[in-house]
């Protein structure tokens, strides 16, 4: 079994990015888990707290997400032409001290969503330099942007739309395929 582990950039309740997500998850072939984590509840870092109190909990449960999968795959927004902060700032956290072992030469995809006409292009490039950073094993061989997510999900950010979810399908088993 091929696991690998989903982040959503986004803490909306109905998120374009954290649907994109879950559609990934149920449209995994067999052989494929997606396992969806959260950044929801990572701390803004601060070394003065990490010195006082340690990795956060929120922090340590991604952590083991992440040691226990075969890849990595990164659904993100696109804030401001970027990667938003919320998603960066979990990253940081999770890449501190030990954690960082636990990139080295991880499979990584990225996808993303976005209202706008782009479909989150420029935040994935942006997440180019981090991953580099970060000794990752980026997949190549697949780009999925959706654009004009709002014609395609439902008013709970589910991905109604039959020709993106194929796409995705798509994407998830070409990704799954390259890990291996």
């Amino acid at each position: 079994m091929t696991k690998i582990l989903g982040l959503s950039g986004s803490l909306r309740r109905a998120s374009f990015n954290s649907g994109l997500l879950r559609a990934a998850a149920e449209l995994a072939p067999d052989g494929v888990e997606i396992i969806i984590g959260s950044i929801a509840g990572v701390p803004l870092y601060d070394g003065d707290d990490e010195a006082a109190n340690g990795t956060p909990t929120a922090v340590a449960t991604l952590n083991a997400q992440l040691a226990g999968a075969d890849g990595l795959l990164l659904v993100t927004p696109e804030y401001n032409n970027g990667i938003p902060g919320t998603f960066k700032n979990a990253i940081d956290w999770m890449s501190r001290g030990d954690g960082l072992r636990l990139f080295k030469g991880k499979p990584v995809a990225v996808t993303g969503a976005s209202p706008g006409n782009f479909g989150t292009t420029l935040a994935q490039t942006h997440w180019l330099q981090v991953l580099r950073t970060l000794n990752m094993r980026p997949w190549w061989d697949g780009r999925l942007m959706v654009s004009r997510a709002g014609d395609l999900f439902d008013a709970d950010g589910n991905l109604t739309d039959q020709a993106t979810r194929k796409r995705l399908a798509e994407f998830v088993a070409g990704f799954a395929t390259s890990i291996g």
